[in-house]
């Protein structure tokens, strides 16, 4: 895939050297508390290397981007397509900031426009969609404002901090991209 640079932040390929800031991160439950169940347990090192392997020689499903400084390509976290239906032409993202140092710098924001102007240019996506949870209201003001909308509600779907909490679903289209900021 191709570098895409913004102006603090670039898109750029993985590499094997992630792998420190990776594991920073996948462990970390203030950062994991904020991701899927996918993060309920400890993360192996294992684990954590076969992932970056699949991600290095594209034998995941997901296809993505690691959100790195733009001047010293050092990582921030990541960016994935976690899974594209080429049919209906619909991206599922995944995103990360991977240490609260980072978190509510832009970085996210700038990262997640860079996508969207990548999926509904190069790949002809015509949908983007997330799933977030109510809690995470810094992640909601910020796909709000790279023009996601919400779109449903799955309630009380998930159990976390003692208490159920929503499953807020959020969508971007093409066509709202494109209007929102004056495209052909």
């Amino acid at each position: 895939m191709p570098r895409l640079p913004g102006t603090s932040v670039m898109l750029r390929e993985y590499r094997r050297d992630d792998l420190p800031w990776i594991r920073q991160w996948v462990n970390d439950p203030e950062i994991v508390r904020q991701l899927s169940d996918i993060f309920l347990y400890p993360h192996a090192q294992e684990a954590t290397e076969a992932y970056l392997e699949a991600m290095l020689e594209g034998d995941s499903d997901a296809r993505g981007f690691v959100i790195a400084d733009l001047a010293t390509e050092a990582y921030i976290g990541q960016v994935n397509l976690d899974s594209i239906d080429w049919k209906n032409r619909v991206g599922k993202i995944g995103i990360v900031i991977g240490s609260t140092e980072q978190m509510g710098r832009g970085f996210g924001t700038e990262a997640m426009k860079l996508l969207a102007d990548f999926a509904f240019r190069e790949l002809n996506l015509n949908r983007l969609e997330l799933e977030v949870y109510d809690f995470n209201e810094r992640a909601i003001r910020c796909y709000a404002s790279c023009g996601f909308v919400e779109e449903g509600r799955l309630r009380e779907r998930l159990y976390r901090n003692g208490r159920y909490c929503d499953i807020v679903q959020m969508g971007l289209l093409k066509s709202d991209w494109k209007q929102a900021a004056g495209r052909n």
